[in-house]
């Protein structure tokens, strides 16, 4: 069967470009009528983003490329990179030019930033509780609308791995897809008949929500993974027992920080966590004029 990789193609230029042009969008709008209004047109200055917390900083690659986007003659200077571990103090990047530019770009580059380095750090954190496992920490599509795609990037730059972007890339058969299709068996047979009338090659993931449906994935076989849903650790280390290996396995639902390490220890092969990028805490940075 077709090995599941992660969608790192969704970080393209055309992309990237997209997102940004839209969140500016949003935010400026027919002007910056505060900038426009207060600073001269000529007035050059320069700034620097100010960390005042602790974590893992992310966004230093996009940064530059909303400066861009807002005005080709502002220069950015990073002094810190993706990944990096920071505190409050530290300083990331400089950047200079037209001040209206700076100012213009300020928000979107802090709350692209923020968010980011918020996810990371999260993510960074929860790696530390899966050492001594062969456990990887995946994402999940409970994501900000319009915002997936720094949030998944986030993922990545504090070590973790990408789920499938969207719904295009990958099928999952949930509870629901299981239980409208009649079945673990009908749901993978009716599956594999539309990707055979409509000549896709997508990988196949099963929602299992019982030892019971487990085999029953088994039994049906032709697909590339098995979630593990909701399940305690016992049943947990019960259900991989069973598969030995014939299918890399999920574990998913309601997994914390407080029960990560013993899900990991069960020798499952991926954790979901869906609180990566739904219920993180952005890291405070600022941009400040020096």
């Amino acid at each position: 069967m077709q090995t599941i990789s992660a969608p790192y193609s969704y970080l393209t230029p055309e992309a990237l470009t997209t997102f940004i042009r839209t969140a500016l969008a949003e935010d400026v709008g027919d002007g910056d009528h505060s900038a426009l209004a207060s600073i001269p047109a000529a007035a050059r200055n320069r700034a620097h983003l100010l960390v005042k917390g602790e974590g893992m900083l992310a966004g230093m690659a996009l940064a530059p490329l909303i400066f861009a986007e807002v005005d080709t003659s502002l220069t950015m200077t990073p002094l810190l990179a993706d990944g990096d571990l920071v505190k409050h103090g530290d300083i990331a990047f400089t950047v200079e030019g037209p001040a209206r530019s700076i100012l213009t770009a300020e928000r979107l580059v802090l709350n692209c930033m923020q968010r980011m380095s918020g996810i990371a750090t999260y993510t960074a954190h929860l790696n530390t509780l899966l050492v001594g496992t062969h456990a990887r920490l995946l994402d999940t599509r409970k994501t900000t609308p319009n915002f997936r795609l720094c949030e998944k990037w986030a993922v990545l730059i504090g070590g973790g791995v990408n789920h499938r972007y969207g719904l295009f890339d990958m099928i999952i058969l949930k509870d629901n897809h299981v239980d409208y299709a009649g079945g673990i068996a009908q749901a993978i047979a009716a599956t594999h008949a539309y990707l055979t009338q409509t000549g896709r090659q997508l990988p196949i993931e099963i929602e299992t929500r019982s030892l019971d449906e487990v085999q029953q994935a088994l039994d049906a076989g032709s697909i590339d993974r098995i979630m593990l849903d909701n399940m305690p650790p016992e049943q947990l280390r019960e259900a991989v027992e069973l598969i030995a290996g014939r299918f890399p396995t999920e574990a998913s639902g309601g997994i914390t920080e407080k029960t990560i390490a013993e899900v990991a220890r069960t020798g499952v092969d991926y954790i979901s966590v869906g609180a990566l990028t739904h219920s993180v805490k952005s890291l405070d940075l600022s941009l400040k004029a020096y």
